[in-house]
């Protein structure tokens, strides 16, 4: 399964979209794949300014619990509150429906620091298509 490519990642496996002047954040597929059933998110973070590598929620599955973490810095703008009520989202839509968070960021250009498709597959071991 290889990433969408029209998205920046994070090695702790956040994808990063641009669109319109806000970016998205939402979990890869194969985090989805390594977790399996994600059973709980928190945003801890529902709004105001957030700094790279900071944490802004948690997710937990049948088999982990891990922070969820920005690449950039910005603004937290909205916050996806279907996949707060209902995880199981996240499992069937990672790249749509399953979104957590909508940034505002300082500046867009700083998304060029995040891994490509290529390079987060290659990293994760994912087979290309």
């Amino acid at each position: 399964m290889a990433s969408p490519e029209d998205r920046r990642y994070l090695q702790t496996h956040e994808w990063h979209k641009l669109d319109d002047g806000t970016v998205t954040i939402g979990i890869s597929e194969f985090a989805v794949c390594e977790l399996t059933d994600i059973t709980f998110i928190e945003i801890t973070r529902q709004e105001g300014a957030i700094r790279s590598g900071e944490p802004f929620g948690e997710i937990e599955s049948v088999k982990a619990t891990g922070e969820l973490f920005s690449g950039i810095d910005g603004t937290i703008i909205a916050v996806n509150q279907q996949t707060i009520d209902d995880p199981g989202i996240i499992n069937e839509d990672p790249y749509g429906r399953g979104w957590l968070v909508k940034i505002k960021p300082d500046n867009p250009s700083h998304l060029d620091a995040l891994m490509v498709a290529s390079a987060y597959d290659a990293i994760m071991g994912a087979e290309q298509v």
